[in-house]
C-alpha cells in the first residue's frame, strides 16, 4: 500500500456483513481520537436492534464509549431515505471537524457511502402522479423489470413490495433528467478500508451471528413492532431479518424454513455488499483491503502507516 499525498480528512471502514466493521472502527477511533458515523441503512431506527445487527457493546473500548452517529435518528415506519442521509452525513461530518477530531464512516450500505463520498446530488424527489398511475397495474415482477432497466439491481429490497419498487423507479427516472453531482460540496478526501474474509468463512460467521440474534430475542424484537402497530407491510419494506420474521410470525413459514430463508437470504446479501465494493474499484475507488483473521492490532497499524497517523 502506497498512501498518497492527499490530506485524508475522513476515513471509510467499509466490508460485508459480520465482518467486524463496527468493532475494528471504534478500535482504530480510539487510538486516533476519532469518532464513528454510521452507514447503515437500517440502524438509523429506534427498537430496531438486533435485526439491523446494532452491538452498542462494539463502540466500548476499555473505560471508553467511542462516539457514534447515525444511529437511532426515526422510530420504526418512517421512510428514511439516501437524501436524508447525505445531509444528516454533512452536519455530523462538520460538526465533528469542528472538534478537530477524525470521522470514520463505517457500514457496509454501498449507496450510502457513495453517496456522501462522492458528492451525489441528491435532491428530494417529487411525486410523479403520471408515472405512478402508468405503473399502478404492472406486477412486481414488471416493475423489477423496468427499475433494471435504469440500473443494476444490487439492493433487492427496492423490489421487496410495489409500493418500493415505484418509488424506487419514481428516484431512477428523476434522476435521468438532473445531475447528480454537487459542484459546490464540501472538501471530502476520504481514504478507503475494506474489512474481508474468505467466503467460508464469511458464511460461518454470518451463520453464527443469526443463530446468536435469534438467541437473544430478535423474534420477540419484531412480534413487539407488529404488537405497536407496525404492519406487515412496514416490516417486509426493511427487508431480511424484518421480512422473514414477519412472515413468521403471520404463518406464511414455519420457524425453521424461516432461519433457513433467513440465512440464505443474509449470505446473499453480503455477497451483494462485495458486488457493490467491487464495481466501486472497477469505477476508481482504491480501497486497501484488511483481512479479518490478521490481529486488530495489526490491521490498525497498516491503517496507522497508510495515512500518516
Amino acid at each position: 500500500m502506497k498512501p498518497s499525498d492527499i490530506k485524508y480528512n475522513l476515513i471509510v471502514i467499509l466490508g460485508p456483513t459480520a465482518t467486524g466493521k463496527t468493532r475494528f472502527a471504534a478500535e482504530l477511533a480510539a487510538r486516533i481520537n476519532g469518532e464513528i458515523i454510521s452507514a447503515d441503512s437500517r440502524q438509523v431506527y429506534r427498537k430496531m436492534d438486533l435485526g439491523t445487527g446494532k452491538d452498542y457493546n462494539d463502540y466500548k473500548i476499555g473505560n471508553r464509549i467511542i462516539p457514534y452517529h447515525l444511529i437511532d435518528l426515526h422510530d420504526p415506519g418512517y421512510k428514511y431515505n439516501v437524501f436524508e442521509y447525505q445531509q444528516d452525513f454533512l452536519k455530523v461530518f462538520q460538526e465533528i471537524k469542528n472538534k478537530a477530531e477524525i470521522p470514520i464512516l463505517c457500514g457496509g450500505t454501498g449507496l450510502y457511502i457513495e453517496a456522501v463520498t462522492k458528492g451525489y446530488k441528491l435532491l428530494s424527489v417529487p411525486v410523479n402522479p403520471e408515472l405512478r398511475e402508468e405503473l399502478r397495474n404492472k406486477s412486481l415482477e414488471k416493475l423489477e423489470s423496468i427499475l433494471a432497466s435504469y440500473r443494476r439491481l444490487h439492493n433487492r429490497t427496492d423490489t421487496d413490495t410495489r409500493k418500493r419498487a415505484i418509488r424506487a423507479i419514481e428516484i431512477e427516472a428523476f434522476y435521468q433528467q438532473h445531475s447528480r453531482i454537487i459542484s459546490d460540496y464540501p472538501d471530502i478526501n476520504p481514504v478507503y478500508f475494506g474489512i474481508q474474509c474468505h467466503r467460508e468463512l464469511r458464511r460461518k460467521r454470518i451463520t453464527q451471528r443469526l443463530h446468536e440474534r435469534l438467541d437473544l430475542g430478535m423474534v420477540d424484537e419484531v412480534r413487539h413492532l407488529l404488537e405497536n402497530g407496525l404492519t406487515t407491510e412496514d416490516l417486509i419494506y426493511y427487508g431480511l431479518e424484518y421480512k422473514y420474521i414477519t412472515q413468521y410470525l403471520t404463518g406464511r413459514l414455519d420457524y425453521d424454513t424461516m432461519v433457513s430463508k433467513l440465512n440464505i437470504a443474509i449470505h446473499q446479501f453480503a455477497k451483494r455488499q462485495m458486488t457493490w465494493f467491487r464495481k466501486m474499484e472497477r469505477e476508481g475507488t482504491m480501497i486497501q483491503w484488511l483481512n479479518v483473521e490478521t490481529p486488530v492490532d495489526e490491521n490498525i497499524e497498516m491503517v496507522l502507516d497508510f495515512i500518516k497517523i
